[in-house]
């Protein structure tokens, strides 16, 4: 079947309309463009567990707390539906502003503690515009199972949240980290990034394994200063937060043994673009 770009919600829902009475499974990916390949690799896993795969392709203005951030970031229509064409999407949902928003969402989402620290506290208002778009998305798209990467680590808690306390009939399926041979982080925001940037970068992930051997044998409060120093003395990075969490409730933790699931969540400036990463220091099977 031949992937169809579909501009506006009417379409959608006609299109998903005919699957949903021949019983098909629907995936969603939900993305805002400029898409890498930790974007093609939520889209094969949909495609492998669902017969009808929705990947929307939005730029979502109200989650951007940061206007010269939404003007700079990317946007690579024609480059991503070629890369969803290959990875075997159905159907690419690619609104306007406009027709997301015909007036104002004035909905506003709480998930305390899960949306005030962190990217919440960095960024207000950001979460609530993530929770706007992801809950107008669902409600059209109506799929079984939604897909989403781990390395927006804060955003997928709040998303299950969501689901959970609006009780939403879909699925939420979080998917590991993609990463560069080097280990960088696969981002859209990495575009940005100069070929000296690039190169300082790589400081971020390197740390955050490096203190995974180191807290083996180190307390919390050791393998904090660990990460915060080593980001102080590489080049060309500004630390803006770590912070040593638990998996679940994202509240900090002190000590090892106070979680079966404890990550580590970062956030770093690299010259003017600001890049996240995070790791699992415990998880439990």
């Amino acid at each position: 079947m031949k992937m169809k770009v579909i501009q506006t919600i009417k379409e959608l829902r006609t299109e998903l309309k005919q699957f949903r009475e021949e019983g098909k499974l629907i995936g969603f990916v939900p993305t805002m463009g400029a898409l890498h390949e930790g974007h093609a690799s939520l889209v094969r896993r949909a495609v492998a567990e669902n017969d009808v795969v929705v990947v929307s392709v939005f730029v979502n203005p109200t989650q951007f707390n940061d206007s010269n951030d939404l003007v700079k970031y990317p946007r690579t229509l024609e480059a991503d539906c070629r890369l969803l064409e290959k990875e075997g999407a159905t159907l690419v949902f690619a609104p306007s502003v406009e027709e997301m928003y015909p007036e104002p969402d004035t909905r506003r989402f709480h998930y305390a503690p899960l949306d005030t620290v962190m990217e919440g506290k960095y960024r207000p208002g950001h979460f609530n515009g993530v929770c706007q778009i992801v809950s107008k998305l669902f409600l059209i798209v109506e799929p079984h199972y939604a897909y989403f990467g781990e390395k927006d680590f804060q955003q997928l808690a709040i998303i299950r949240e969501m689901v959970a306390r609006l009780d939403m009939p879909v699925q939420i399926v979080g998917c590991p980290i993609v990463r560069e041979e080097d280990g960088l982080a696969l981002s859209s925001r990495n575009a940005r990034l100069s070929a000296e940037d690039r190169t300082h970068a790589l400081a971020i992930s390197r740390t955050l394994f490096d203190s995974l051997t180191y807290s083996k044998t180190h307390t919390v409060a050791e393998t904090q200063t660990f990460v915060e120093k080593a980001i102080a003395e590489a080049e060309g990075l500004e630390l803006e937060y770590f912070e040593l969490v638990d998996g679940n409730t994202l509240q900090k933790i002190s000590s090892w043994d106070e979680t079966d699931y404890a990550v580590g969540c970062i956030t770093v400036y690299c010259g003017e673009v600001r890049l996240i990463d995070n790791i699992k220091y415990k998880e439990c099977l």
